[in-house]
């Protein structure tokens, strides 16, 4: 890797210029108590004050961001290379406790070396008091954005730093846990160049985006406007109203090898067609934040009918319909996981061939992948909609399947494998498929009849010839679904998850 050029630092003050509305700023810190500290600590402490035009490495307070109220926390690497001392723990510690009881959405950008070796061991540990504060943020339901900027290293990295629920970093930042000088100097040599560096993080699934300050403002603006509470934006689209499902009409084997053709056209509309023209707003992530990317998936927070929720799907563009592997699933287990620390319900959209069949695939665990992911689907503490969107096949789509409610397009399927590796292990050809496709009931007007399926949304006409008609009435069916489960109590949701499975294939 080439090294990529540093970025000019980007002051405490200027970051609140540029992203709060003007004049909203309002400070919620206390002047940092110095009398018990030693004289040349405190010496030091006034020289960084007067250099930076701060009392502390972290500013803290509230703002807007398009009128919307959040509360804020930036470093100030100017003081003191923006280390973290007792004082500065303080505050974030403050901060997120007061953002917790006062219902906010915190925005903090850390800018900082790691912690003051001035005040040794306590200040280090302190960093586990300061993401016991982001749990109890967390725990309130409560949004976490993060804007990393260059450099943030060491522990701030390693705590609040990496805890954010979106989290995107300032182009060309360095960014890493080891401090580079500290590397090489004990080693000798220097770190690697290129790794340390935002745009190879976002490359790993480390972090969601790259976005220079100037679009920080629209990045959160769009982040808090989705994830306003419901009844915020009752208007901005509206749910329909949920209506009885109407069983479709059994299909004959013709029918339903016609369907599984119309799922294989190229064109097909996909996940990102169903949130274009279906979703007021949207924010896409990235990787499952912990060192993996796929890029056949799609992550995204949404507004569909009003409502907030994370969508997790596989992108069926041609250039990135892959098998789905392990880093898959892992980073759809983050979606999952976003929707029960946000509180809002999560929306599983498989299209997908199938769950990939390799040694990289076995090897990272698929198997125990998909495990996981229907168990957390199973007791995931928040509402939940699937939808079968066009293929249906094997593991990879059984793994986002268990829901609240099931919507599948009219000509959508679900099948243990393809209809041709059915017809591989039954009669030894691929000639049966057809055949062995409506045998085995794969079709969305049988998933219907088996209580697989809650809703089927009919396709007047090939979805690849109106993508916007038919990415519409899907997204209609998913936010009146929406709309029905978040009404109803937590418990309720649990306990007819469990039914509903526990009666699949029973005499009714």
């Amino acid at each position: 890797m080439t090294a990529t050029p540093r970025p000019r630092r980007t002051t405490a003050r200027e970051l609140i210029a540029e992203v709060l509305d003007g004049g909203t700023f309002v400070s919620w810190d206390r002047t940092p108590e110095t009398g018990h500290l030693p004289p040349s600590y405190r010496d030091e402490l006034a020289a960084a004050a007067a250099k930076s035009g701060t009392d502390e490495s972290i500013i803290t307070g509230e703002g807007r961001v398009n009128g919307r109220r959040v509360a804020v926390a930036v470093s100030e690497f100017g003081f003191l290379g923006g280390s973290i001392g007792m004082a500065a723990a303080d505050r974030l510690v403050r901060l997120f406790d007061r953002a917790a009881t006062e219902g906010l959405a915190v925005l903090a950008s850390p800018a900082s070396g790691g912690t003051r070796m001035q005040e040794g061991t306590p200040a280090f540990v302190s960093m586990v008091g300061i993401s016991a504060a982001v749990r109890r943020h967390r725990l309130a339901g409560l949004p976490y954005l993060v804007y990393l900027r260059d450099p943030t290293t060491g522990g701030v990295m390693a705590s609040w730093g990496s805890q954010g629920h979106v989290t995107v970093a300032q182009p060309g930042a360095l960014l890493g846990f080891l401090g580079p000088r500290v590397y090489e100097t004990i080693y000798g040599r220097p770190f690697p160049a290129g790794v340390q560096v935002a745009e190879n993080l976002q490359a790993k699934g480390l972090i969601d985006a790259v976005v220079p300050l100037s679009e920080l403002a629209g990045v959160v603006d769009r982040a808090l406007r989705i994830l306003a509470p419901a009844d915020s934006q009752r208007h901005d689209g509206g749910a329909p109203a949920a209506t009885p499902p109407t069983p479709p009409a059994p299909a004959g084997p013709e029918d339903v090898w016609r369907s599984i053709e119309a799922t294989r056209a190229t064109r097909r509309p996909s996940v990102r067609h169903l949130l274009k023209y279906g979703a007021s707003d949207i924010l896409p992530l990235s990787g499952t934040a912990q060192g993996e990317r796929d890029p056949s998936m799609f992550l995204a927070l949404a507004r569909l009918g009003g409502r907030a929720c994370v969508v997790v799907g596989q992108d069926r563009r041609p250039e990135r319909s892959e098998p789905l592997g392990p880093a898959f699933l892992r980073e759809a287990r983050r979606g999952m996981r976003l929707a029960e620390q946000l509180s809002i319900p999560l929306v599983t959209v498989i299209d997908t061939e199938g769950a990939a069949l390799s040694r990289e695939a076995e090897e990272g665990g698929l198997a125990g992948e998909i495990a996981r992911s229907i168990t957390e689907l199973i007791g995931l503490r928040t509402a939940t909609v699937s939808v079968l969107l066009g293929q249906g096949t094997g593991g990879g789509a059984l793994a986002l399947l268990p829901a609240d409610r099931t919507i599948a397009a009219a000509n959508a399927w679900l099948s243990p494998l393809p209809p041709e590796g059915a017809s591989a292990i039954v009669y030894r050809d691929t000639e049966h498929a057809a055949q062995l496709a409506a045998e085995q009931h794969v079709d969305s007007a049988s998933l219907f009849a088996a209580g697989i399926v809650d809703t089927v949304v009919p396709e007047p006409g090939p979805a690849d010839e109106r993508p916007r008609e038919f990415s519409r009435d899907m997204a209609d069916a998913v936010a009146a679904a929406l709309a029905e489960v978040s009404a109803l109590p937590l418990a309720s949701l649990l306990a007819g998850r469990e039914h509903k499975y526990a009666r699949i294939g029973l005499p009714l």
